[in-house]
């Protein structure tokens, strides 16, 4: 638990020190290996806590140049890009984006993966490393989901699940489009990896693994037994049980959830706050304990914020009950997974807010951003 306070600290000062420290330059050349220089600012980007424009602006502010930053930058619009996914296909993002996803044969969780005893030592520490702080590297998200989906011959939702359910970082258009791409449902192939592959990034010397083979023979082997035992999933979200918001009537009511947790969001205004935890969005998408820790603990960077268990019609009630206008009281940020609170809805904060749409691969997308410039 020390551990997961020293990488991910909630105080809102202590984040933005996070930025402040950032290099872009060894960010560019060791982001991918497991002991690189990268940033740890995923959860607080998921959790609107921070922007991706906001990271952006500080480290240009800083006094790198945008050539310096460029591959920061680009890492940080893969989040923009998957966000305006989600805006444009809403629930169809929990279905196969561009084609069915090839030769998977099952659709549950692989067993050594949920227990951690896949016998690729450096994967089973990891995914360790997820149930204890909520995090693994980028690398290690796309070993794991191979070995489910293209490996395991597992289709991807059920693990993407699985995955969100653990991170601190979750968000369900990055996590759920970036398995589709490992798994070639969002992407023209799949993406495999070996062990010598494994062993180059994670700085491990591991041989003789059902991995230890080249690509190509990868591709054409048969379920490993490490892979074959399945299982059904059961997550379920344990949330605190509170007492109705006290609100003033006369005042508009902002309301945060686990995609919004920005403490500067309208900070100077004279109006009520509530962190509205909704049983039915949780049902739908679980989180573990640790996770809903760390939103609960987020939250705490927001004056006179108020913790609510319940859904939005009893906020609405609060309002009917006084014949108060609801398009003019309830306020809250743009977002696909709460699209359906009625009221006021502030536009999030985008690098590059005039790109919008769906572009059909990343680069299409990139390019249009850089082209904005």
């Amino acid at each position: 638990m020390q551990k997961f306070k020293n990488i991910f600290p909630t105080n809102y000062q202590a984040i933005i020190n996070k930025i402040n420290v950032i290099h872009p330059g060894r960010y560019a050349k060791t982001r991918n290996f497991l002991n690189g220089d990268i940033t740890y600012l995923s959860p607080y980007i998921s959790r609107g806590v921070i922007s991706t424009k906001q990271i952006m602006n500080i480290i240009l502010k800083n006094g790198f140049t945008f050539l310096e930053c460029e591959k920061l930058i680009q890492e940080l619009c893969w989040r923009e890009y998957y966000q305006r996914v989600w805006q444009v296909k809403k629930e169809l993002i929990w279905e196969d984006l561009k084609q069915a996803q090839p030769d998977f044969i099952h659709t549950k969780m692989p067993v050594s993966l949920l227990h951690c005893t896949t016998g690729i030592e450096v994967i089973d520490e990891q995914l360790n490393h997820l149930y204890e702080i909520g995090y693994v590297h980028n690398h290690i998200r796309m070993y794991i989901a191979s070995m489910a989906c293209n490996v395991g011959k597992a289709h991807w939702k059920i693990p993407a699940k699985w995955f969100y359910y653990h991170l601190l970082d979750g968000d369900i258009a990055s996590n759920n489009c970036s398995w589709q791409w490992v798994a070639a449902s969002f992407s023209s192939k799949k993406y495999y990896c070996n062990q010598e592959n494994i062993n180059k990034y994670t700085n491990t010397n591991q041989r003789d693994t059902f991995l230890d083979k080249t690509y190509d023979e990868i591709a054409s082997i048969q379920v490993p037994d490490a892979l074959t035992a399945t299982t059904l999933l059961q997550l379920n979200t344990n949330l605190p049980i509170t007492k109705l918001p006290i609100l003033d009537v006369t005042k508009p009511t902002l309301i945060y959830n686990s995609y919004n947790l920005d403490p500067n969001w309208r900070a100077n205004e004279n109006v009520n706050r509530v962190l509205l935890l909704e049983p039915t969005h949780f049902a739908n998408h679980p989180v573990s304990e640790k996770v809903l820790d760390f939103v609960l603990a987020l939250s705490k960077n927001i004056p006179d914020i108020q913790v609510f268990t319940g859904e939005i019609t009893s906020i609405l009630a609060l309002y009917n009950e006084s014949n108060i206008l609801i398009n003019d009281a309830i306020i809250s940020k743009e977002h696909p997974a709460f699209a359906y609170y009625p009221g006021i809805k502030d536009q999030r904060d985008w690098m590059f807010p005039n790109v919008t749409g769906y572009y059909s691969s990343f680069f299409n997308f990139w390019k249009k951003c850089i082209q904005s410039l």
